[in-house]
């Protein structure tokens, strides 16, 4: 069976930092591209992040871009995301997501259509 679970989320002020964790389990987790995908309250999925299967390529929705940091541990079947200078439109739900695809590839989908997606973790940002 197919998990991807996360953690890390909760309550955390503006200008204050978050690291999410989704441990990974039931696929060959490093054959998969990575990715964080987030859900604003009443809107669709977007993607903010990716990354390759080696760990070596990231990439990053321009909003997100120098604020978050996207990294895995195949060793440990597990996806980072290292997240700062948070504000109040960073408040959404966090999932992650495994797909065969490439960046440059999903992008051009709906984040829906990812192979395998977590259940999600709040994040809100507020004082």
């Amino acid at each position: 069976e197919v998990q991807l679970v996360e953690s890390g989320g909760g309550l955390v002020q503006p200008g204050g930092s978050l690291r999410l964790s989704c441990a990974a389990s039931g696929f060959a987790f490093s054959n998969y591209w990575m990715y964080w995908v987030r859900q604003f309250p009443g809107q669709g999925l977007e993607w903010i992040s990716g990354i390759n299967n080696g760990g070596g390529a990231q990439y990053y929705e321009h909003s997100v871009k120098g604020r978050f940091t996207i990294s895995r541990d195949n060793a440990k079947n597990t996806l980072y995301l290292q997240m700062g200078s948070l504000g109040p439109d960073d408040t959404a739900t966090y999932f992650c997501a495994a797909d065969r695809r490439t960046w440059w590839e999903v992008i051009r989908a709906t984040a829906a259509t990812s192979d395998y997606r977590g259940q999600g973790t709040q994040v809100t940002v507020s004082s």
